[in-house]
């Protein structure tokens, strides 16, 4: 694949070259037009493996969105624009080990690998270590449904990167329940195992914090709804993260950038 570096820009094709943008990537990128038509790649022998990995990908996908879903409500100022692909890639890891179904057809247990998942950076150029490195302390529920994350007394100046302009920071508590995902060989799609349970989540937030004061100790709980019945075909994500704020005449504004967080736990 080729990159365009010089003033010349356009778009669509020319003879065989087409060009298009990278969402997330500066500059513009060029390629060869052509190759196999869908309805080779749909129905011909050769493109069988292609097949097999093109459902697969699907199914790794709807792994993936789920875990962005359950973290939509705190995901806007935390994430790149590559966090999709990259949460894609580690469901295709985890949907690799499954060994008991057919190339095609391997689900996608995350409950049966759940460590690829655990230190995910949803901001992979802002880390959450880097940003706040307090001592903190989760403890889950026994029966998987509520996450205590517990932030002693610590100074911000020591623990923290604060981005310019902040005058406030919370520290935030989120889980989300991610179903494992398995073909239905019937509708020819991958489904939820556990659909009721999938994508339900709690987030819960800390005092508004100044950065430039010794912190109160925080016990920030999160809570899911209506007290489900965990099984063991679903994962609790547990993530933690800290957004930074200003405060304006009492009124305090979120920063979109400098935030960061990332999958702590899994239980």
């Amino acid at each position: 694949m080729a990159k365009q570096t010089g003033p010349l820009k356009y778009t669509g094709t020319i003879g065989d070259i087409r060009h298009f943008k990278i969402k997330g990537l500066q500059g513009s990128y060029a390629g060869m037009i052509g190759g196999p038509s869908a309805e080779q790649i749909a129905s011909a022998p050769e493109f069988a493996r292609t097949r097999e990995n093109m459902n697969e990908f699907g199914g790794c996908a709807l792994a993936g969105k789920a875990v962005r879903v359950g973290f939509a409500s705190v995901l806007s100022n935390m994430s790149d624009p590559q966090v999709t692909g990259r949460l894609t890639a580690i469901m295709k890891k985890i949907n690799l080990e499954d060994g008991s179904e057919a190339r095609g057809q391997r689900a996608v247990l995350v409950s049966a690998v759940p460590q690829y998942l655990v230190d995910f950076e949803f901001n992979r150029n802002r880390s959450f270590d880097g940003t706040l490195n307090a001592p903190m302390t989760i403890t889950p529920s026994v029966a998987r449904d509520e996450s205590t994350l517990d932030v002693p007394i610590f100074n911000p100046l020591n623990y923290s990167s604060i981005p310019a302009g902040a005058t406030h920071f919370r520290i935030i508590n989120a889980i989300a329940v991610i179903s494992d995902y398995a073909y239905n060989a019937i509708s020819k799609v991958y489904e939820a195992t556990d659909p009721s349970l999938d994508k339900l989540s709690a987030v819960a937030f800390s005092n508004y914090l100044p950065v430039n004061a010794l912190t109160t100790a925080q016990s920030i709980v999160a809570t899911l709804p209506g007290s489900p019945t965990m099984t063991a075909g679903v994962s609790v994500l547990n993530a933690v993260g800290i957004e930074f704020y200003q405060e304006v005449n009492g009124s305090y504004y979120v920063f979109n950038q400098g935030n960061a967080m990332k999958i702590k736990q899994i239980f």
